[in-house]
This record gives C-alpha cells, sequence and structure tokens, in this order.
C-alpha cells in the first residue's frame, strides 16, 4: 500500500539521542577554540587546514558516538564504562581527522601543541559532562524519578534478598514493582510488595505500568514456569533476565549481566546492546553516509522521474517497527499512484499491479526504490544488514502465526537481509513463506557476525538488486 498521508507525531522518537550529540559536538568546538586560544591568543583567525580539522571532527563525533553506546541509558553501568566509551570514541574521532589532514597534505600547517591541547580539552568536557550526568541521575533514581520499575517472578528467599538490594541500591535505577507467584501457599505480600496469583494479572500489571524489566527469581527445576512467562510477554518488548537460585549457571547459552550484585542470565533482550555489534553500527553509519554521496546524482534523477510519472510526492513514507519496538517511518521512492484504502487494511504489491507506475516497476523489479532508506540507516532507525521491517498490519497478522515472529525486532531492521539473499523477497501471499523468512531471519540473528553482514553486501550487491520476486 503506499497511500499519501500527513507528516503527524508519532511514538518512537530519537530526540534525546539527537540532542545529547549535539550537545557533545559543541563541546568539541568548545574545546577547539578554548585549545587555539591557549595556543594563539586569538578567537577568530582560523587557518583553512584547521577548520577542516574542526568541522570533520565536530561531525564524526556526533556521527560515531551513537553507534559505540555513548548515548545509552547510564542504568546499571559502571560510571567508568561509560568514561572508557567516550574516552575510545574521541580519541577514535581525533585519529580520522589526523588521517584527513595528512591525505590532503595539510598536516604542516598544523600547531601540534594546538592538537594535543585540543584533544585533552575536549576530553575533559566530555568526560565532565559524562560525570555531571551520572552524579545527576544517581539523585534522581534515589529520590524515585525515572527509575525503571521491575516485576519479580517467584516469591522465596531469594527473591526477597533481591528486593531488599534493590530498595538499598536505590541509585541502581531500578525499584521492585510487584511480584508473581501462582503457588496458593505464597503470602499475598513478599517484601512488602503485592504478590500477584495469576499470570493474566501480572501481564495485566507490565503492561498498565509500563514495565519494561521481568527478573525470574527461580530455582532451575521451575523450567515450565519459565517457558510460561516467556511465552507470555513474546510480543512484548520487555527484557527477561532469569535469576537462578545457584551458582552454576555456565549451563546456559544466554548473555549474563549483573543486578545488584547478583547473577542474571537475559532470557530476552536486545543483542543490540553486545559490545560485538559496535563494529556493525559504525560500519552502518559510514556506509550509509558514503552511499548517500556516492548515490545523490542518481537519486536526484530517479526522484524527477518518479515527480514526472504521477501526481504525488517523490517520497513513499509508512511506520514500520524498528530495534525493541520503537516505530519509524520508512523511507522509499513511491513507485505507485497516490491512492488510498480503507484503515487496518493492507494490499501487497502483485504482479503486474496496476497501481504501479512504469517508472515504479523499473525501480522495484532493481530495489532502486530502497535507496532513501539510507537515510534511516543514517538516522540510527535501520541497519545496512538486518530483518527486513513489514508493515505494521503484517506484524499483527502475523505475530500469532509464526513462532518467532516478533523477535526479529530486537535488532535493527535492515535494508538486506540473510533471507533476502537467500530468495525471500516480494510478496508473502503464504504462510510458508513467511515462516521461511523469519526461519532465516532467526539464523541471522542467532549466528551474527561482521563477516556475515560483508557476506551479505556483497551477495546483495551480486544478486540482490533483481530477480523475479521483485516486482
Amino acid at each position: 500500500m503506499q497511500s499519501v498521508k500527513p507528516l503527524e507525531f508519532h511514538p518512537g522518537t530519537r530526540a534525546p539521542e539527537f540532542l545529547f550529540a549535539l550537545l557533545d559536538a559543541c563541546l568539541v568546538l568548545a574545546g577547539a577554540e578554548i585549545a587555539y586560544v591557549f595556543r594563539f591568543e586569538d578567537f577568530t583567525a582560523w587557518s583553512n587546514s584547521t577548520l577542516l580539522l574542526v568541522a570533520f571532527n565536530t561531525a564524526m563525533t556526533a556521527l560515531l558516538f551513537p553507534p559505540l553506546g555513548i548515548y545509552q541509558s547510564w542504568r546499571g553501568r559502571n560510571p567508568l564504562e561509560m568514561v572508557t566509551l567516550v574516552t575510545i570514541g574521541w580519541v577514535a574521532v581525533f585519529v580520522l581527522g589526523l588521517v584527513l589532514v595528512f591525505t590532503t597534505h595539510q598536516a604542516h600547517t598544523l600547531s601540534r601543541l594546538w592538537c594535543g591541547t585540543w584533544l585533552i580539552t575536549s576530553l575533559a568536557l566530555l568526560v565532565t559532562l559524562r560525570l555531571a550526568q551520572y552524579h545527576l541521575s544517581k539523585q534522581l533514581w534515589r529520590r524515585g524519578i525515572n527509575v525503571q520499575p521491575v516485576a519479580i517472578v517467584g516469591a522465596n528467599p531469594l527473591s526477597l534478598t533481591l528486593i531488599d538490594r534493590l530498595r538499598k541500591n536505590a541509585q541502581s535505577g531500578f525499584s521492585p514493582e510487584c511480584v508473581f507467584d501462582e503457588d496458593p501457599q505464597a503470602s499475598t505480600y513478599a517484601g512488602g510488595l503485592p504478590v500477584i496469583p495469576s499470570l493474566d494479572g501480572l501481564a495485566d500489571a507490565v503492561r498498565t505500568r509500563s514495565i519494561k524489566e521481568i527478573w525470574l527469581v527461580l530455582p532451575l527445576r521451575e523450567e515450565a514456569r519459565v517457558h510460561a512467562v516467556l511465552n507470555a510477554f513474546r510480543h512484548d518488548f520487555v527484557n527477561v533476565r532469569f535469576i537462578p537460585n545457584v551458582r552454576d549457571i555456565s549451563l546456559f547459552n544466554h548473555s549474563v549481566s549483573e543486578v545488584v550484585g547478583l547473577s542474571a542470565i537475559n532470557l530476552l533482550a536486545s543483542p543490540s546492546a553486545d559490545p560485538r555489534f559496535v563494529p556493525k553500527q559504525i560500519f552502518d553509519r559510514t556506509f550509509a553516509a558514503l552511499a548517500l554521496l556516492c548515490l545523490l546524482p542518481l537519486m536526484l534523477i530517479i526522484g524527477i522521474l518518479v515527480k514526472l510519472s504521477s501526481p504525488g510526492p517523490v517520497f513513499f513514507r509508512q511506520w514500520r517497527k524498528g530495534a525493541n519496538g520503537n516505530e519509524f517511518q520508512i523511507y522509499k521512492f513511491r513507485t505507485m499512484v497516490v491512492h488510498s484504502e480503507d484503515a487496518g487494511q493492507l494490499t501487497q504489491a502483485k504482479r503486474r499491479d496496476p497501481r504501479v507506475t512504469p517508472i515504479g516497476a523499473l525501480l522495484r523489479k532493481t530495489s532502486l526504490d530502497e535507496l532513501p532508506q539510507f537515510i534511516n540507516v543514517l538516522k540510527g532507525d535501520m541497519s545496512v544488514v538486518g530483518p527486513r521491517p513489514h508493515a505494521l498490519q503484517h506484524d499483527e497478522l502475523y505475530k500469532d502465526l509464526v513462532n518467532g515472529y516478533m523477535f526479529r525486532y530486537r535488532i535493527k531492521p535492515g535494508i538486506t537481509g540473510w533471507a533476502q539473499i537467500n530468495g525471500y523477497r516480494g510478496e508473502t501471499d503464504k504462510i510458508e513463506k513467511m515462516q521461511g523468512r523469519i526461519a532465516f531471519d532467526l539464523y541471522y540473528i542467532e549466528n551474527w557476525t561482521f563477516g556475515l553482514d560483508l557476506k551479505i553486501v556483497l551477495k546483495t550487491f551480486i544478486h540482490g538488486f533483481s530477480g523475479a520476486q521483485a516486482y
């Protein structure tokens, strides 16, 4: 469907991350000015090479800091970890800037004293901001402001210990909200919290109170209850952690985190928070920026052809789900005549669809209509490689029909993916096609490596721009 709607406010905005990136860029710029005054005692007389380096480093700070995880929540994280990330990020940006001035043969015009002073000054400003932010966050959490409520599954001695630790460590940013236990012998209260006796009651509490953390404090033998909770929240974007009443947790093939001194096994959590994903995130932003720069002439030509093909906008925009269920507007070149459909209805494009314009048919056949999605990648809504985002109507249709369907939204959706290069493109007119696509998506998530991403990109270049299923 390509019905055109006016721009409207929608949940899932990335405004806080953008504002922090802008603030960091300003601190980098301020550090450069302070260092320049220290070295030359002059506010304005910047050379061309100085302007080039400052502009490049300022832009790269805003571009590279987000994928490094620098703007993720401080909740439950060590301040030393954040300071280390900022240091690595800023030094990496500075090295890239020096590479730029060396390759443009302007290094000899720069003052080494100014460069060193700028490196240290901006790093001090960036670190000071993080420490101030951390101190402010801890003060807010101690006052109960912006804390993350936690639902605890299991009323037992270990859960009472956990509740007590959370209350004594208010600066952790987590607050126990309720306890769930179906045991009829369980008390109506545990650690001063109400005990919810039914799974439906827990699900209602989680959704109505916007609880994003569910911690299972259960013995290993409670496998059936673990699976029941996971099944109940398979469509919800919550973090489910398992805190076993044992010391040996090496039996589990899941990542482990620490919460208030206790080991927690992440049963359902976004894998994109894994440090191994940092190269992928840096690659995404860099590749998207270069692609947009190189493809700009082609995209301008396509935009003109789309505008001439039929009345309507150049771009088609539609809401899709991104990582952890955050919704965003996906961009494509419009390939159909402007039309409208009933609310909640979605008609997939079919072979020889009369709604598709002649230029639109060519764009769809070659997948050139997808090029504007590099804008989504640059914004951080999408990745170059990942599961393809489906229309919201499809999400509602398939989430109960295809096992594991919603788990694919634990990471950013991609322009291309493992399913697409293996033949799962285009119309999903049979449930078997969607099941096959999801199977490939889940394989990609479970077996991701940076090398696999590069393999998918290469195969997309060789085979993925056209095919019998693209129409």
